[in-house]
């Protein structure tokens, strides 16, 4: 936990790697391990497997990742898969349910960090580490640190199907044009445009907080780090020197409580969920949204090319004294499949294929052009992605990446944050939501 986590994005530069690369790795699933050829046919008999995910919108990812599910079933008949999807807002709540009962799904969507280290330290989960090295070149094609939230006790648990980068400050350009302004570059500037989008009716910025992690995940993890630093989050997260009482961590408290208070967000912000501010902010009603990269592959489906081509995106602006790098972005790689403890044999074996087929390197290309970034080596062709996704990952080439709270916090903590985050927004005293989140965290780690 003390290991600062400040790595670079794969932008053009780290992710411009020729796709010849992937040719060694492809060929689909059919050999994702030394002994995965003819599963399930010595006995004539389907081999069975469940499956839970949340590739449930209309996004392009989620119609991508659907797309290839569909294919492993036409593909692999001697495999029977059980698929269960989940509406994301739902899913983290429903696949813990099941863990509490030790009732784990065969192959399921799992975040790095804290949900890997959890299910892993309650015996729910496999390694695959035997899948990764019976594909060396699939592998040694992840980008530098991909699979370090996802190792515990040197034992890899999942590869990541994506990247996601939390913080992005996306703007309306034809709307900061129009009223003769720019992209902040300090907190005096931010709080500056709001007051000017205020004064001629526009939201400044589109919040959709419903479901509580959106403010924690996009908004105060990148602002928190920017006052913080980020080895005093790491330091707080491991309960090792610093704690969530800190001055310094109230100060972050009260700028995000600054924001709400200046009438940065529209009225009912917690009353919708990001797909909805999303919404807001496409239609040209809102300035400015704070969104991960996961609203790239939503845009990219439901906005007109006119309104993609109008958008921009940049980072949070610095705050005064500040110990954190400006020029970053909080994120995390992003969800892999896991592998419940109990799959075993022929099972595993369908399983491996099945994760693969998922997350090799054509999953991982079709993913990219799908407007998802990757923590892969493949090569973008810009043509294929919408000018908003081009712009996206542009800047992640030039920013550092610094810790997402929830991807360090215990689950409890993370929710505390959560909830938290919604009452300072409504107008809790910062001190007091850091003590209830400082309790938390001291908590689970048994301080």
């Amino acid at each position: 936990m003390g290991r600062v986590q400040t790595k670079g994005w794969p932008g053009a530069a780290a992710a411009a790697i020729a796709v010849s690369l992937l040719a060694g790795c492809g060929g689909g699933g059919e050999e994702s391990s030394g002994t995965a050829a003819g599963t399930g046919s010595q006995a004539g008999e389907k081999v069975k497997l469940s499956l839970w995910h949340n590739f449930t919108g209309d996004d392009l990812r989620a119609r991508t990742m659907r797309g290839i599910m569909d294919k492993f079933k036409a593909d692999h008949p001697e495999i029977e898969l059980d698929v269960q999807s989940i509406p994301p807002d739902g899913y983290r709540a429903r696949l813990k349910t099941v863990a509490a009962a030790g009732e784990m799904p065969d192959v399921f969507m799992m975040w790095p960090g804290v949900m890997t280290r959890e299910f892993a330290g309650g015996d729910l989960l496999q390694p695959i580490d035997g899948l990764l090295e019976s594909k060396a070149d699939w592998k040694n094609g992840f980008l530098p640190g991909s699979f370090d939230d996802f190792t515990i006790d040197g034992r890899i648990y999942s590869a990541p199907m994506g990247l996601s980068p939390t913080s992005i400050l996306y703007y309306n350009r034809t709307l900061f044009d129009k009223y003769g302004v720019q992209p902040p570059k300090t907190w005096d500037d931010l709080l500056a445009l709001v007051d000017t989008f205020k004064k001629n009716k526009v939201t400044p910025i589109a919040l959709g907080n419903k479901a509580a992690w959106l403010a924690q995940s996009s908004i105060l993890s990148s602002l928190a780090d920017r006052v913080t630093g980020t080895e005093w989050f790491l330091k707080a997260a491991a309960q090792d020197g610093a704690k969530f009482t800190d001055p310094e961590f109230v100060q972050a408290l009260a700028y995000l409580q600054q924001l709400g208070q200046a009438g940065a967000f529209q009225d009912g912000f917690n009353s919708i969920d990001n797909t909805q501010m999303e919404q807001m902010f496409a239609q040209g009603k809102a300035a400015m949204m704070i969104d991960g990269g996961w609203a790239l592959t939503s845009l990219a489906a439901n906005a007109s090319k006119e309104a993609l081509d109008a958008m921009d995106v940049t980072v949070l602006p610095s705050v005064p004294g500040g110990k954190g790098d400006p020029n970053s972005l909080s994120g995390v790689v992003g969800t892999g499949l896991g592998l419940s403890k109990k799959v075993e044999g022929a099972r595993r074996e369908a399983a491996y294929q099945l994760i693969y087929a998922m997350s090799g390197p054509e999953a991982q290309k079709a993913t990219l052009e799908s407007n998802q970034l990757v923590s892969y080596k493949a090569e973008l062709d810009k043509s294929k992605v919408s000018s908003l996704f081009a712009k996206a990952y542009d800047l992640t080439g030039r920013v550092a990446r610094t810790p997402v709270y929830d991807s360090r916090l215990s689950s409890a903590a993370a929710d505390v944050v959560n909830n938290g985050l919604q009452e300072l927004l409504m107008g809790a005293k910062p001190e007091d939501v850091a003590k209830k989140i400082q309790e938390a965290q001291a908590k689970s780690v048994g301080k």
